[in-house]
């Protein structure tokens, strides 16, 4: 029998789980004081969340919806880029919703894409049916990186070992740098964002860390296996690269009026593709990390956060949401194959991997962050004011 501690009605009256005081939820939205630090509130009990996306949602509007043509705009600018050349644009997919309906989007507009997929191991069945079908259905070319299964599995241990919360930084570091690698390599300059803030915006900062020096300081404390192959930028490369080869991120999904659930069935129509129930649980540790081990180790519930944007979009009501919360987490049918699949996967027997969810969390902070370059050699100073003063 699977163990399962999360018990959110015991969690409401605990002052650890709410970091020491009373517990509160936003009146808008389901985001609460359990396992969130930074949430705070006004007189009304409207959260920091519910007023950021407002201010978010006022300067996305005033930026691309309110000139009409901004999107039609960009896929001509693209073109026009693209001509002489293979490709428009590069995307990345992933088999989820959002690249889907981008790709589809991309299609429908005549561009000329490649895409990209990061395969770290994880992949579930479903998202690679959804790949094969979008890229069948908009005739696009497929790059897939496959990422160096040792070295990613020795980091993502590491992570465990280290007790910090953003196991998924392992796979969001890497996918930024092989995209930007492969943008080179095939000198595409523009990359299609599938990140949108009508969907997503909302996250509590204290539940991720993509810093990459924190990557690294946490794999030399922890790791094994020595990193060659495993694709990450460190400040000084990142800068330089930046300088021989700058990437234009491409935001198209913030140009539109984007909807999740017309985007699910539109591609369900046009592809025939399947959806795999939470957010990003294309990805089998996804669903894993997000469904047993968030709730269970760190009392992190993160469908607060998407339901709650999905709130503050109007995509959803705040009475469907919380009927929404009142479903498991994970449902045990799904939990009974992936449980001992992740665990042999990572070579955890069922003991130490309780002891791993038992052991105290740890903040990113503890392990440090990327140091700029002109920290790590002062003589650089100098050159640094003079460029950023000749780049105005």
């Amino acid at each position: 029998m699977i163990r399962q501690k999360y018990n959110f009605e015991e969690l409401k009256s605990s002052e650890k789980a709410s970091i020491g005081r009373d517990y509160q939820v936003c009146s808008v939205g389901v985001l609460d004081t359990i396992g969130n630090a930074e949430i705070q509130f006004d007189g009304d009990g409207k959260s920091n969340y519910f007023l950021d996306y407002n201010a978010y949602e006022k300067e996305r509007s005033e930026k691309y919806v309110s000139e009409q043509h901004t999107f039609d705009d960009t896929v001509q600018f693209l073109k026009k880029e693209g001509k002489n050349k293979k490709y428009d644009c590069i995307l990345g997919v992933s088999g989820g919703v959002d690249s889907s309906y981008l790709a589809l989007l991309a299609k429908k507009a005549g561009l000329r894409v490649l895409c990209i997929h990061f395969d770290n191991g994880w992949n579930s069945e479903l998202a690679v049916d959804n790949i094969q079908s979008i890229i069948q259905h908009c005739e696009f070319d497929l790059h897939t990186f496959v990422i160096d299964w040792n070295e990613f599995k020795d980091i993502q241990l590491s992570y465990f070992k280290a007790g910090v919360i953003d196991l998924e930084a392992v796979t969001d570091i890497a996918i930024f740098a092989a995209l930007n690698d492969l943008s080179r390599k095939y000198k595409i300059a523009h990359l299609l964002d599938g990140r949108n803030g009508q969907t997503e915006f909302v996250l509590p900062s204290v539940w991720i860390n993509k810093d990459a020096g924190n990557l690294r300081n946490i794999h030399s404390q922890f790791g094994t296996v020595p990193i060659k192959n495993y694709p990450i930028h460190s400040p000084l490369k990142g800068r330089f690269l930046q300088q021989i080869h700058t990437i234009n991120n491409i935001p198209l999904l913030e140009m539109i009026d984007y909807n999740k659930d017309k985007a699910k069935a539109e591609i369900q129509t046009e592809f025939g593709w399947r959806d795999y129930g939470g957010k990003h649980y294309e990805s089998v540790f996804t669903r894993f990390y997000q469904g047993y081990i968030l709730p269970e180790k760190f009392n992190v519930d993160k469908r607060k956060a998407h339901l709650s944007n999905l709130i503050y979009s109007k995509q959803m009501t705040r009475e469907e949401a919380l009927a929404e919360l009142q479903n498991p987490i994970y449902p045990m049918e799904q939990l009974e194959i992936d449980f001992p699949f992740v665990l042999k996967k990572l070579d955890f027997t069922e003991s130490s991997f309780y002891d791993y969810i038992d052991a105290p969390a740890v903040d990113h902070s503890v392990y440090g962050k990327s140091i700029p370059i002109d920290a790590h050699f002062p003589i650089l100073k100098p050159a640094k004011f003079l460029w950023n003063k000749l780049r105005r």
